[in-house]
């Protein structure tokens, strides 16, 4: 990779000034803090927006699906952008992006447009961090590179805590269109600070872009999301989500093909041959379908199911965060201790046991159990996250980083979509009618689902059983990244 002005055909290094190195972090801090701010700060503010929208509180679902979805399918392309275009550009075009994509959600009074809005928004959330780690790893030196980054992480750990009671009190005391504009300042003096500080590298020779395995990856997904969407909303018939289904297969089995006969696929499917990378991937996607819509359906128990305000809501949803972030440290000793296969079959199975818990949440309890259950399981959660996220690059090797990096990555941004379409989809199917749902029936339907995703959790352990007992060893006896997943 060579500076975008330069004829060069090697690949020297360019150091960066010092002013820009100590910039550098806290620019790509500040995108990496819009991008997991806004996955968690929506989930609080569902029941208004569906109320201000005239739609069902479940029909919300496509608002935060969208934006992971989005996000999952950009993913794969941004490197090759940033090879390809520099760094700098690719940069500011996702701030862009992302900025422009909250400022017409903002302003959007229409459901569909919302979604149209949030997968803009999507587009240049899935560029910012990846393109932002890859410039911090050209600009500094590897003895600079483990504090600059961890530095970084920092924002991944404080966005989703600070997301729950940011959207609670915005919405308890201004408007849930101000959710939305709250990046637009942080997104121009980001764009200002790129093209002041941000260092431009770009390849000088970028492999060509797989347009067709884009093309059959992103319909096969998207089409199988909307089928999942609007199951059981009637706006289809049995007939014709048939039919988007069979084309959703094709495009996926055309693309798993295309993956392993073309030399540059979108994703390097032939990773999956490491049966590490295989479990902690695959274990992560089914695990978070059980998981992943957690935060969608707590906000509708609080408050449209037990009458919580937004504020109330969203306190009772940071302890998960608190545990989360607080006993992060204990992690690698678990891992060491116990190693990653009985950390991963038993810590799965408490985790779909502790769901099913969350189904006698009522009127009656009290408070502090709601809070202590909400806590024990932002503990569990973050040790399933650490552990699935590490093991995932055990057996890789560093030529193999970046391609395994980009499926983790994108699975999980699309296991979180598909958690959130069924956790939606199993509250609907246990309550009479979506749309006139008292509080007593949507506690009920709420509380079957957290019994159908609490045995999807637990049927998910099965993925782990395939590793052995020394899997990951290299990992957990050295400094196991932190990562809140």
């Amino acid at each position: 990779m060579i500076p975008a002005n330069s004829s060069a055909v090697s690949e020297p290094r360019v150091t960066p000034g010092d002013s820009v190195k100590r910039l550098l972090p806290w620019l790509v801090a500040v995108a990496f803090f819009m991008e997991s701010l806004d996955t968690t700060i929506l989930n609080t503010a569902i029941p208004a927006i569906a109320k201000a929208l005239a739609v069902a509180p479940l029909s919300m679902k496509a608002v935060l699906s969208s934006y992971t979805l989005s996000l999952a399918v950009f993913i794969p392309i941004s490197g090759w952008m940033a090879d390809r275009f520099g760094t700098r550009r690719v940069f500011s075009s996702a701030i862009g992006l992302f900025t422009l994509g909250s400022f017409l959600c903002g302003i959007s009074s229409d459901i569909h447009v919302l979604v149209a809005c949030r997968i803009l928004q999507g587009c240049g959330g899935a560029m910012m961090l990846p393109v932002g780690r890859l410039t911090m790893v050209r600009a500094f030196a590897k003895s600079e590179l483990i504090r600059a980054m961890s530095f970084v992480a920092i924002p991944g750990l404080i966005g989703p805590m600070l997301g729950p009671i940011a959207g609670g009190l915005i919405v308890g005391y201004f408007h849930w269109r101000v959710i939305f504009f709250v990046n637009l300042p942080i997104g121009l003096l980001g764009l200002y600070l790129v093209y002041r500080h941000l260092p431009d590298y770009r390849e000088a020779h970028s492999h060509p872009l797989d347009a067709i395995g884009l093309i059959l990856f992103g319909c096969g997904i998207a089409l199988l999301s909307y089928v999942l969407e609007v199951f059981g909303e009637h706006t289809l018939s049995g007939r014709a989500m048939l039919g988007l289904l069979v084309i959703s297969a094709a495009s996926l089995t055309g693309y798993g093909l295309r993956a392993t006969r073309t030399e540059f696929p979108l994703l390097r499917l032939t990773l999956y041959r490491i049966r590490t990378f295989r479990a902690a991937v695959s274990g992560s996607f089914f695990t978070r379908l059980g998981i992943g819509g957690i935060p969608f359906l707590f906000p509708l128990l609080y408050q449209v199911g037990l009458g919580f305000t937004p504020i109330q809501s969203g306190l009772l949803m940071m302890p998960q965060a608190v545990a989360a972030m607080s006993l992060k440290m204990t992690m690698p000793g678990i891992l060491r201790r116990f190693g990653y296969r009985r950390v991963l079959i038993s810590n799965t199975l408490i985790l779909g046991l502790l769901i099913v818990l969350f189904a006698t949440i009522g009127a009656g309890t009290p408070v502090w159990l709601i809070v202590v259950q909400a806590f024990v399981f932002g503990f569990f959660t973050s040790l399933q996250y650490t552990s699935m996220n590490t093991l995932a690059y055990a057996d890789v090797t560093e030529e193999q980083t970046s391609g395994a990096s980009t499926i983790a990555s994108t699975m999980q941004q699309m296991s979180i979509s598909f958690g959130v379409a069924t956790a939606s989809l199993a509250t609907a199917f246990f309550i009479p009618d979506r749309f006139h749902t008292s509080a007593p029936e949507m506690i009920h339907g709420i509380h079957q689902a957290f019994l159908v995703l609490g045995g999807l959790t637990v049927l998910s352990a099965i993925v782990f059983r395939e590793l052995k007992n020394d899997d990951g060893d290299t990992v957990s006896q050295h400094k196991v990244v932190q990562h809140v997943g």
